[in-house]
């Protein structure tokens, strides 16, 4: 069985967002099939946006996301759900990995390499979106989801990592919709196990 962080990253905390219903979708599915699962809904978190390295580097933890910083350490497969907005994430989850992604956790540069503090966990995200998301591939080439794997997981040694886009948001049939659950229902009960897997034809 699998040890989980949710991370819900919707910034706003309206039930009826489809983010919420997904990672609700995801947590019971997971939790009965037997995992382990600790949800950080960043909605209900207060805390501080970083504004420089020495920031980071030099001022502790904020205290409302120290609990958020050790389950992501506690976990084994890390799951990222939110809306895709101008392009990217939004800035709440950003400002939520600046802080809790810092050196001595994440990561630690050691001369001209770097220790990688998150090495043995997997991640999925799942991005909503209104556009479709062939098109956010194709034509936008996914940069900020890319970056996200990249720049930021991956270089803390999350591996693998794999991907669920959801366009078409604001038009979906609600048909479409409980597609959406029945498939994040899926992914919660295989948990880590999907990701070692090759991803789903969606993904």
């Amino acid at each position: 069985m699998a040890r989980i962080a949710l991370v819900l990253a919707h910034p706003d905390p309206a039930p009826e967002r489809l983010c919420r219903a997904l990672a609700d979708s995801y947590e019971g599915a997971a939790l009965r099939a037997g995992h382990d699962v600790r949800r950080i809904d960043l909605a209900a978190l207060d805390f501080p946006l970083l504004r420089s390295q020495r920031e980071q580097e030099t001022t502790p933890l904020p205290d409302a996301l120290a609990p958020a910083q050790a389950t992501l350490g506690w976990a084994e497969h890390l799951v990222l759900v939110f809306p895709l907005w101008l392009g990217g994430m939004p800035a709440l989850l950003k400002g939520f990995l600046e802080q809790v992604l810092r050196p001595g956790f994440a990561y630690r540069i050691e001369g001209r390499g770097w220790t990688r503090g998150l090495k043995g966990k997997s991640a999925r995200i799942v991005v909503t979106m209104g556009m479709p998301a062939i098109a956010y591939r194709l034509f936008f080439g996914a940069f900020a989801l890319r970056g996200l794997k990249r720049s930021i997981l991956g270089f803390c040694g999350v591996s693998p990592i794999r991907t669920t886009l959801l366009g078409g948001v604001a038009t979906a049939s609600p048909e479409k919709r409980q597609g959406w659950l029945r498939k994040m229902a899926e992914l919660g009960a295989a948990a880590r196990q999907t990701a070692r897997c090759p991803p789903p034809t969606q993904s």
